[in-house]
Order: structure tokens, then sequence, then C-alpha cells
């Protein structure tokens, strides 16, 4: 029998934390590219507004820095005191369209460089990053310490800020995640080595989270990697004990995802990412980068078929080996693809590419029925032009498109 809309929990009010979300959709925490000097602008503004009067939950700003030495990228935003007011000014206007607001806080290791983190780049452990690329600096036990109350500090400045809630950073190859995965943690001291020193400085840093997040009532989200996507990282059956740890800390949601930046990184986000495309938005201040991706993309970048709700079977073990609150998130373009999600035992969902096709995809699926769909299609124009530029979908780019750019995309359509 086929199932009724009206049947759905899609639409029915979530509480999470001390913040009740109108239904079950969140704008996931993918970069939009869209900051200044490592702070917000109009363009960051205007298009979480124009997800939340789309209908959705809440919106998530992305790749909050909790300190200087997390900085990737100068659109990044860094967390602190100095840009409350700008952030404040985003998280009423956001509330106005009745929505609810978080920020994804976060580290990123050894993928910083100089120029952005003003220091020699840290990680887990001292090496080469050849996604950056740069050399990396080991960090200190009083550096553990220290950035583990940076994790802390970061949520008593989202909430000054209007923030209902923080997302944890701890996937995708990020510094919490470089502590946790045998590919980048080579520590012999009490942070390396077996899985319970390996989870030390995360639950650290969750510790102060939540001491913080109790004291403001700010909900918290963590995403945590099922599997970082080869064989030398982390793997299902130690993942479920790492999230398991999680849940101990009595967070309000396991955001369950996949994939490792600087090794294995369209296992995050799957598809054929175009990389001649990729190669022409890069800025011609990292030449080498731009004519090695231009020549040798496809070989560098292991590549994924799309398929929807493509973590979905991987996510299925962590429902039955946990029982706190799961948000799932990953290639959910359609209505029947979210029902069969939220049936499948998952409290919320979180989707990206599909708002940033369409900011009202949301209200879309309420008005429509079960055969309600995406536009996306997946093409992921998106994510080659998203750390040189901006994140947007090639069907509403209103800048001009070259016609070798769409030779490239039509092959991959």
């Amino acid at each position: 029998m086929e199932k009724k809309i009206e049947e759905s929990k899609l639409f029915t009010p979530y509480k999470l934390g001390n913040v009740t979300l109108r239904n079950r959709t969140i704008r996931s925490a993918a970069f939009e590219s869209m900051g200044k000097d490592f702070g917000p602008t109009q363009q960051l503004k205007d298009y979480h507004v124009s997800v939340a009067r789309g209908g959705v939950g809440m919106t998530t700003l992305a790749y909050a820095a909790v300190n200087r030495s997390g900085l990737s990228f100068n659109k990044q935003l860094w967390l602190r005191p100095e840009i409350v007011p700008e952030l404040k000014d985003i998280t009423d206007a956001i509330h106005a369209e009745g929505a609810a607001v978080g920020i994804q806080i976060g580290h990123c290791g050894n993928m910083t460089h100089w120029s952005t983190a003003g220091c020699f780049p840290v990680g887990a452990s001292t090496g080469f990053n050849l996604y950056s690329p740069t050399f990396v600096r080991g960090m200190r036990r009083d550096e553990c310490e220290a950035f583990a109350k940076d994790f802390g500090k970061a949520v008593y400045t989202a909430h000054e800020a209007g923030f209902d809630s923080v997302e944890v950073h701890a996937g995708h190859g990020y510094l919490i995640s470089q502590f946790l995965s045998p590919y980048t943690n080579h520590r012999r001291d009490e942070y390396g080595g077996s899985l319970e020193n390996r989870m030390r400085f995360m639950k650290m840093c969750l510790s102060e989270v939540m001491e913080a997040a109790a004291k403001t009532g700010t909900a918290v989200l963590v995403k945590h990697n099922m599997e970082d996507g080869f064989k030398r990282g982390i793997q299902i059956p130690e993942s479920i004990e790492i999230a398991k740890e999680i849940e101990k800390f009595g967070v309000d949601g396991i955001v369950l995802t996949s994939g490792f930046v600087s090794k294995a990184p369209m296992a995050v986000m799957r598809g054929r990412i175009p990389t001649k495309t990729m190669s022409y938005y890069m800025p011609w201040s990292s030449w080498p980068q731009k004519i090695v991706v231009n020549l040798f993309g496809n070989q560098m970048i292991k590549q994924y078929d799309f398929e929807e709700c493509y973590f979905l079977e991987n996510a299925k073990k962590f429902r039955a080996a946990l029982k706190g609150p799961l948000v799932y998130v990953g290639g959910l373009v359609s209505r029947e693809g979210i029902e069969k999600v939220l049936d499948a035992g998952f409290e919320m969902v979180q989707m990206a590419r599909a708002l940033v096709n369409d900011p009202a995809f949301v209200n879309k699926l309420k008005e429509g029925d079960m055969a309600t769909r995406s536009g996306c299609d997946h093409r992921d124009y998106c994510m080659a032009r998203m750390y040189s530029v901006d994140m947007q979908c090639c069907h509403n780019c209103k800048e001009h498109i070259p016609d070798k750019i769409w030779k490239e995309l039509a092959k991959i359509k």
C-alpha cells in the first residue's frame, strides 16, 4: 500500500535541545564559500535567509574555525567576538523567516596554510599534506588542551550571536577526525595508538562543548565519519564504537557521514567531479595545483557514481547500534528518498545540493506529492567552484559559464 503524504513525519515539529524545529529538514553545513576576511558577508546572509524562507527547519552556516590556526580559506568564518554583531544580523533574519539556525564549528588541522592560519600548520601528527600542499607539525599536549577549550569558547560565542545549535565537525579528515583516524594519527603518546587514545582529543573537545552548551541552552550535533573511505582509515566497526562514545555525552544528534577531504573527497559527496571546471576556477596564484588538476585530476581524485540515499545502508548499521537521535545526510533529492530515510528510524535529514539548486525545495516538497524531486542533476559544478569562488548551481549561475565547461558537464550528466 502506497504511503499517504499526510502520514509522513517529515513536516512534524522536532525538539532539538531547547529549540523546536518546524519540520525535520536541515540545510547541511556544506561550505558556502561566501565569507570574506574570515567574517560573514551580505551574500552569506542572503543565501541562508533564502533557504529559511524556502521552508527548511534549520539552516547551518558552515566551517567556522574555533581559532585562527584552524583556517584554510579567507572565505571561512573564524568564530570570534569581533564578528558577533554581523552574525547576529544573520541569525535574526533567519529566525524572522521561521527557521532555526546552527553553525558548524571545527578546525581544519593539517589542511590549513600559513597565510590563513597565521602559523605553521598543525595536525594530529607531523608530516606533509599533499592536498594543501603543506608541511604540518604535530600538536603539542598543551595545544591539545587549549584547542579543546577553544571548542567550548566557540559555543559561548555562537550563543551570543543568536545560534540555536552548533555542529561539531568530527569527520571528513578535519582536526578531530585526524586524531581519530589511524591514517593521520601516528602519535606515540596518550593521543595515539589505541582507539581509546585516538578518541582522547575528541572527548576533550566534546566535554568542553557540552559544558558550554548546558550553560547556554545550545543544542549540539556532531558530524561523524561512518568510514573514511579507504583501507588505512576508520572502518565501520571501529566507527560504531566511536559513535557510542559520542552518544554518552548526551548530544542532541549525530550526523552520519563518510569520506576524507585530503584522501577521498568524493566519498563525501559522490558524483563525478568536473576536474577541468575545478581547474578553470582555481586562481593563477595557485598555478601548480591548477595545472596538475587540469591534467591529472581524474586520476588523482577517485570518482563515484551518484545514487540517491548513498549512505543509507551503512547508516542503518549505526541506527541498529545506537539509541540516541541520528541525522541522515547523503544524496537526498526527492520526497521518496527522504521518506525512506525517515521510515528507517532517523529523526532528521540534512541536504545541501538540493538547496543550492533551489532554496525553496522544502516548500515545494510540502506543496507537492511523493513524486516531488529536486532539479539538481549532480554534475557537481557547485563543488568544482566551491573553494575558489562560491557555491553556485550551474543552472542558477548569473555569470557566464564558458562553452568548454558546459561540454565537460554534459559528459557527466
